[in-house]
């Protein structure tokens, strides 16, 4: 009779979730910015803005972002009711994507500052 070697349930490999993963990613490798904008999606797609928020500003204190991170950032803070901080990091998102040449990008933004704040 062959033996059977004893294996893991499947579904504990499938409890570690998405955020688990880059966390645990992070642990090896802390300023991995590609990392913290990944985890910052996914904290996004799970609607957390408090670890959405922190995340991001790390990413930021760390890449030279293009103005997309930006933009995610700045409405975490105005749903979180953030708005001085909100109208502040658009302007820092379209600066950003003026230097970096996404002309789309930054007049988005400056279509917010001017209509919504």
């Amino acid at each position: 009779m062959p033996s059977r070697r004893a294996t893991p349930p499947l579904n504990q490999d499938m409890a570690t979730s998405r955020i688990d993963i880059f966390e645990q990613m992070l642990v090896a490798d802390p300023a991995n910015t590609a990392v913290l904008f990944g985890l910052s999606k996914e904290y996004e797609k799970a609607g957390n803005d408090a670890k959405l928020i922190e995340t991001l500003e790390r990413y930021l204190a760390a890449a030279d972002d293009e103005g997309n991170a930006y933009g995610m950032l700045a409405a975490a803070y105005r749903r979180t009711k953030q708005d001085d901080i909100a109208r502040a990091t658009y302007q820092r998102g379209l600066d950003a994507a003026s230097a970096h040449g996404h002309p789309g990008m930054a007049e988005e933004y400056r279509e917010i500052l001017e209509n919504e704040f």
